[in-house]
């Protein structure tokens, strides 16, 4: 039997980013990687932006080499799924029937894309995006489509609606709640978003119910709840994921919208971590609220704790979240969560296309939402660290840079 002294299960962000932080900080111990896909780890962000437009070739999007991985002794399976874990044996199973011992593992499987439940949602012509044969998918029947309906208005939909715009498409995005990214902004970001893409064309549907998905060898439409047929030649669905944590949960480990790990990535089985989009944590910029957190921060910055954990000393997991999303000539950057926020001051005008929406909570900085203005989100780092104290006044003068805000005697 094969044995490692880490295993990482999960070629992602957060599982490539555990081996590459092992080897940096000097660990001479074996470790191998399983991934059920079928390359080497890559990023995902491009794939529903750069990489779905053309703009970059695969090559450009992979997080190493593939020669890097040989190079630092880190044995990557590619297309093998780990099924099964025997926490007291310390054995993980492999879907080719393969039985490998850890002495340390990395559960990093992110997640899988959640799917409609209802008639035609196998079709042919319906998509998922999480993976590149999601995307090389999308891409080789883009010839014979015209109209795209994207259901789902979360960052995803949104940013491959702008692609598919650039590309002359017509697109209808069809989103459940009564405004885009709901989940993830306030309103104000939510009503400039939805008016950038409908000035640039697309159909923008707000508080509507999918019923089922039409066609007979493929799909053509999408049937409303209230009758209405929306033809179509692609759907895109973009509403979430599912956590791959069965053969956890099957094991034991305590866990349910994802695997529960305590605040150095440990979950409740003994010498097992996990990492990414699939562990949920007390997250500290959150009052604690026990969460998941799909980003590539969250992913790298778990994979440095963990690192540090097994090679050094115990770290625990503690950064400021970030995210950002290209969409046409718009880039937003998000710093912190705006979850449960009670206000937020606008800093800047949206109708320069160059603001930044400061939301705080108990009268602290809680998170920043920022429109092609990266100095606000770069210096903005502080504020939400600090959960520090303005008045709104403070915070809506911008010719006054946040830095000398925090630099100054002026918080409240």
């Amino acid at each position: 039997m094969q044995q490692y002294d880490v295993l990482i299960v999960g070629g992602g962000h957060s599982g490539a980013q555990a081996a590459i932080a092992l080897r940096q900080a000097k660990f001479e111990g074996s470790i191998a990687i399983i991934s059920d896909e079928l390359e080497y780890p890559y990023e995902r962000p491009p794939l529903s932006k750069d990489y779905f437009a053309g703009d970059k070739v695969f090559e450009r999007i992979l997080l190493r080499p593939p020669a890097f991985w040989s190079e630092r002794s880190i044995d990557v399976n590619l297309g093998r799924r780990a099924e099964a874990v025997d926490p007291a044996a310390h054995i993980v199973t492999i879907s080719d029937g393969e039985a490998l011992e850890y002495q340390n593992l990395i559960w990093a499987t992110g997640g899988s894309p959640r799917r409609l439940l209802c008639e035609g949602a196998q079709l042919p012509g319906v998509h998922v995006v999480r993976n590149k044969s999601d995307v090389d998918g999308m891409i080789s029947e883009l010839d014979d489509v015209a109209t795209v309906a994207i259901i789902g208005g979360g960052y995803i939909g949104l940013e491959a609606a702008a692609v598919l715009r650039k590309m002359g498409k017509q697109v209808v995005i069809l989103e459940t709640m009564d405004r885009v990214l709901a989940r993830v902004a306030g309103e104000e970001l939510s009503r400039f978003f939805e008016a950038e893409h409908r000035a640039h064309g697309v159909d923008v549907r707000l508080g509507v119910t999918v019923a089922s998905l039409s066609g007979d060898h493929h799909v053509d439409g999408v049937l409303l709840d209230d009758g209405e047929h929306i033809a179509a030649q692609m759907v895109i669905v973009g509403i979430g994921i599912i956590p791959a944590v069965a053969p956890l949960l099957n094991a034991g480990a305590a866990g349910g919208a994802g695997v529960d790990v305590d605040e150095f990535c440990r979950t409740s089985l003994a010498d097992v971590y996990a990492i990414g989009d699939c562990a949920a944590h007390a997250n500290s910029f959150a009052d604690g609220a026990v969460m998941r957190v799909e980003s590539v921060q969250n992913a790298n910055d778990m994979a440095n704790a963990v690192a540090k954990s097994i090679v050094s000393e115990l770290t625990p997991y503690h950064s400021v979240p970030w995210f950002w999303s290209n969409q046409y000539d718009l880039r937003l950057q998000t710093v912190g969560l705006s979850v449960g926020y009670d206000s937020y001051v606008v800093r800047g005008d949206p109708k320069d296309r160059s603001f930044s929406i400061i939301y705080k909570k108990n009268g602290g900085i809680i998170a920043l939402d920022c429109v092609n203005m990266t100095k606000d989100y770069v210096q903005g780092k502080a504020l939400v660290s600090g959960r520090m104290r303005f008045t709104p006044e403070q915070l809506a003068d911008t010719s006054v840079t946040l830095k000398e805000l925090v630099a100054g005697p002026s918080s409240v």
